[in-house]
């Protein structure tokens, strides 16, 4: 099939590219830089003619309310009306787990809103909602720094690589339209900061974290358990610490 991977040179979009160059398909990475620009719809009818399948892993260049709420739903209307006109059958997109439960974060409600428009969109379609992903410890720890201390939710999550999240959005591509949100988490659920505390710790990272019910995380709150997918979310095996092993160099590692 020809598959076109919005948001193909990404973290997510280039490893969905080379899983499905991998599985037979002829994966096209679009992106502004390769002339495709979904939000002002340049370029984008060239992109999908003769595609089979569209998957969606672009991201707002701004995280501000406003901005990304008109990316994801700008994008999302003109890829589908492309779609459309190019008889494209199958939209996949990349989502996040706990978006619904979580209102007061903008960059959640815009995804919502892109969610919405694809259920409604009478396109058949695969949405892929994954949770936080290993990548990014270091940068929620960071975000959480102030004067040296990681001040973190005792909210739970569920973190999951990269890697995974690209070959279960390449095998989404690559199969039938489900029709529905299919979740998909990591191995281990755990509260946030201790998480977090752990992860610094295998990096060698000794700043202090701190536990703290009232901590926000990216601009809301977590009261339980609203970025761990339910119960028949698809779980990775890769544990952090397994995955960690793999981003160290041999040499650098304990014992060589």
């Amino acid at each position: 099939m020809r598959i076109v991977v919005i948001g193909g040179t990404g973290l997510i979009g280039s490893r969905v590219v080379t899983a499905l160059t991998e599985l037979g398909h002829e994966a096209i990475p679009a992106s502004p830089n390769s002339g495709v620009n979904t939000l002002t719809g340049e370029g984008v009818a060239e992109a999908l003619a003769g595609a089979d399948v569209v998957v969606d892993v672009s991201n707002s260049p701004s995280f501000a309310d406003d901005d990304v709420l008109a990316f994801f739903t700008t994008s999302t209307t003109n890829l589908l009306e492309a779609e459309r006109a190019a008889g494209v059958r199958h939209h996949v997109a990349l989502s996040v787990v706990g978006a619904d439960r979580l209102p007061d974060s903008g960059y959640l409600r815009a995804k919502v809103a892109q969610e919405r428009l694809i259920t409604d969109s009478g396109q058949p379609y695969t949405i892929v909602r994954a949770t936080q992903f290993y990548e990014f410890v270091g940068r929620i720890a960071d975000e959480a720094t102030v004067d040296g201390v990681a001040r973190l939710s005792t909210g739970l999550m569920q973190p999951i690589a990269a890697a995974e999240v690209s070959l279960t959005v390449a095998r989404a591509a690559a199969g039938t339209p489900v029709n529905r949100i299919v979740e998909i988490g990591g191995p281990e659920q755990l509260p946030m900061a201790e998480f977090i505390g752990r992860a610094l710790g295998q990096r060698g990272d000794t700043r202090e974290v701190v536990a703290d019910p009232e901590a926000p995380y990216f601009g809301t709150l977590l009261r339980g358990d609203e970025l761990t997918p339910g119960p028949d979310a698809q779980l990775s095996s890769l544990s952090y610490t397994e995955w960690a092993e793999t981003q160290v160099p041999a040499a650098a590692r304990p014992g060589h």
